[in-house]
């Protein structure tokens, strides 16, 4: 239990930390893309931000949990393991969800397809610390 605890912390403050760098580098390099955001399909008013911050830490421990119990069916080095881990939950998890969003909801392409990466890179960081702290 301690190791899940002590991963899914480590791994939620830097996926907390990642994802702020990650979201003002693309509103730099594709500010055209997130000009779709200014949509009222999203929530702009600041009021439930807080889930945005919450979010890497519900990942990482959900992450942590997953890893603790299947950490066995991955091979190799950390890093191997790590990225095998995000692309796993990257397959299983959010191209179904990124799919279904796209079906339902007015969203570019483009937009999801950065949601798509975004979760890919914070669930093989989690995976990545997962593998080092609870090997």
């Amino acid at each position: 239990m301690k190791k899940i605890l002590v991963s899914g912390l480590v791994s939620g403050i830097l996926l907390l930390i990642v994802s702020i760098l990650m979201l003002n580098v693309a509103i730099i390099m594709f500010p055209l893309t997130f000009e779709e955001y200014y949509n009222e399909t999203f929530n702009s008013n600041g009021e439930r931000d807080i889930f945005f911050y919450l979010h890497p830490f519900v990942l990482s421990f959900a992450l942590a949990w997953f890893w603790h119990r299947f950490k066995g069916m991955f091979r190799g080095n950390m890093l191997v393991r790590g990225i095998e881990l995000g692309v796993v939950f990257a397959l299983v998890a959010t191209l179904p969800t990124m799919w279904i969003t796209y079906s339902a909801l007015s969203v570019s392409f483009i937009v999801v397809g950065t949601w798509f990466v975004y979760a890919l890179v914070q669930a093989c960081i989690a995976g990545m610390i997962n593998s080092k702290f609870n090997p």
